[in-house]
């Protein structure tokens, strides 16, 4: 077995990429030889990810990094080292040692999320270990969820490992669906790969003291601001509104910026553009009620909150704020915001961590993501928390061991394996990739931190939001009850009173409370108070309102 890796780059480039890896030169340096090649950002982290996959055998990577280069030459690269503590060995070879010839069989979410798993890291697995992978799309969202609740009742055991939303983890607790894994971890884990995690992530996957789960994506909002435009208009924002132009810290200061930049620059240009068609308002309204100083239940009697003066204040400003955004900002969904920002139309958006990288233009050389637009924001993108000086950690995936597998043991180091440090830093910078990064050494890899010139203010956001995120309602049910916070807020917009919206909701509330069991609910409510991100903040409530612009 050898202990190189062959890659194929031009001479040149070689060289160069040699000599910065090895610290040979600064990054400063090896950003100015690689552009004086005619080389774009995407396609140099192409070859930088190409250069350093750690693997234990041989293998020929082809990368065209460069049309103008035709020569071709083939050049070897020493494997990273792993630690003889590595998590990733040892699941390797305990696995090729005890099952090499078995299959294990993976639920996923379909389509994009699924092509990880197919491409990259189910055929590597098979490659190093001999246990074959077999990916099987399950839906999305609660066809996931559905379909993998409805395995477990019929008993067949056609399911090894589960991808579980952090909220379904209480549900599948108490229907018996997923395997507690803290004896698996106790034998084969590094203690140190549960310690490289942001705050907010350490408890992902745990209900009561039990680990049923190992966290696989950070799925943290951001808010994406036009640093061309903050820049060039900085003078003239700050002689008329008495302030520097910077991302807002509260939403009086949010609409006043969408006001200026709409006022002054649409129809070529929104101030901003959020997606407020149903079904994509429960993750933002979340972290800006928190803010406000909400809460969602009494924990002793489980009576809903949200119909106070904190949830009436939250709609309203929301509210407020789409008058800044384009028309029929009510009906704009996900895609069709993207795809506006991506092009220039607006001056702040928010989104999951993949529209970092696809504003820089990283990823976009890949067939999986030729749906996009060319992004015309490459190096004009900014990365801020919400107002408030928070933001949310919306759905993400642990990964679990189906209680009805066969195989749980080989199961468990197959999760051991995607989510070690050294792997799942490979998962999370593929262009294609949707898992977003989620350990601190994620946050800290000299490799991703040069993928793009941004991209080390990219993931220090990313850090920062890790540590102050708001947490999905983690308890049974908790789709219906974002979906009946995600209705509220459209009502609102439709034009009923706020109030006659959030009591209605309130109603919803207690039903789905009461459909549930109370006593269960309340008992996953104290398990959901003990972590970290329940409550993070409550930074807005004696700040200024975007509504008093309008007063």
């Amino acid at each position: 077995m050898s202990d190189k890796q062959k890659i194929r780059v031009p001479a040149p480039l070689y060289d160069t990429t040699n000599k910065y890896l090895r610290r040979r030169i600064t990054r400063r340096e090896f950003l100015a030889r690689t552009a004086a090649m005619g080389l774009s950002l995407p396609a140099l982290g192409a070859l930088i990810s190409a250069c350093t996959v750690p693997t234990p055998e041989t293998v020929e990577v082809e990368r065209v990094v460069t049309k103008e280069v035709e020569k071709i030459v083939t050049v070897e690269v020493e494997k990273e080292a792993a630690l003889p503590t590595s998590s990733m060995l040892l699941a390797e070879q305990v696995a090729k040692e005890k099952y090499a010839g078995e299959t294990l069989n993976i639920s996923y979410e379909s389509a994009l999320q699924a092509q990880v798993p197919i491409i990259f890291s189910g055929p590597e697995f098979e490659r190093r270990t001999g246990v074959k992978v077999n990916v099987i799309e399950n839906g999305r969202q609660l066809e996931l969820f559905t379909k993998q609740l409805t395995e477990h009742v019929a008993g067949t055991g056609a399911l090894d490992i589960l991808s579980v939303q952090p909220t379904w983890v209480a549900d599948y607790v108490f229907a018996g669906v997923i395997e507690p894994l803290d004896d698996f971890i106790e034998e084969y884990m590094n203690p140190a790969d549960l310690e490289d995690f942001p705050d907010i992530f350490k408890d992902m996957g745990m209900f009561e003291g039990t680990r049923y789960g190992l966290f696989d994506d950070g799925d943290l909002l951001l808010l994406y601001y036009r640093t061309d435009l903050f820049e060039e208009h900085a003078d003239e924002f700050a002689d008329k509104l008495g302030y520097p132009l910077a991302p807002p810290t509260n939403w009086k200061e949010f609409d006043e910026i969408a006001r200026f930049f709409t006022e002054k620059l649409a129809p070529d240009v929104y101030g901003a553009g959020f997606p407020r068609g149903s079904k994509w308002n429960w993750q933002v309204v979340q972290p800006h009620y928190k803010a406000n100083g909400g809460r969602w239940f009494d924990p002793d009697t489980m009576e809903p909150l949200i119909n106070g003066p904190e949830g009436v204040r939250t709609v309203l400003e929301m509210k407020a704020s789409n008058q800044w955004m384009p028309p029929g900002v009510e009906q704009l969904a996900a895609a069709d915001t993207f795809n506006e920002w991506l092009a220039g139309g607006f001056a702040m958006t928010w989104f999951w961590p993949p529209l970092g990288r696809w504003s820089a233009g990283y990823g976009q050389q890949t067939a999986q993501l030729a749906f996009l637009p060319q992004s015309q924001v490459a190096g004009k993108t900014g990365y801020a928390l919400f107002p408030g000086d928070i933001t949310q950690h919306a759905a993400g995936y642990v990964m679990s061991v189906s209680a009805d597998s066969p195989r749980k043991e080989l199961a468990y180091l197959f999760l051991q394996w995607i989510t070690s440090p050294e792997i799942s830093l490979q998962r999370v910078m593929l262009p294609y990739s949707f898992r977003d990064p989620y350990r601190i050494s994620h946050f800290e890899s000299a490799l991703f931190r040069n993928m793009w010139a941004e991209a080390g203010d990219y993931l220090d956001k990313l850090m920062e939001a890790g540590n102050k995120a708001s947490l999905d309602i983690f308890m049974p049910g908790a789709a219906e009850y974002h979906d009946i916070l995600d209705r509220a807020c459209t009502a609102t917009y439709a034009g009923t009173d706020p109030q006659e919206a959030l009591d209605a909701a309130a109603r919803e509330f207690d039903e789905l409370t009461e459909r549930q069991g109370r006593d269960r609910q309340k008992q996953a409510y104290a398990a959901y108070l003990q972590m970290g991100g329940a409550y993070p903040s409550a930074n807005l409530v004696d700040a200024p309102s975007n509504l008093e612009l309008y007063e």
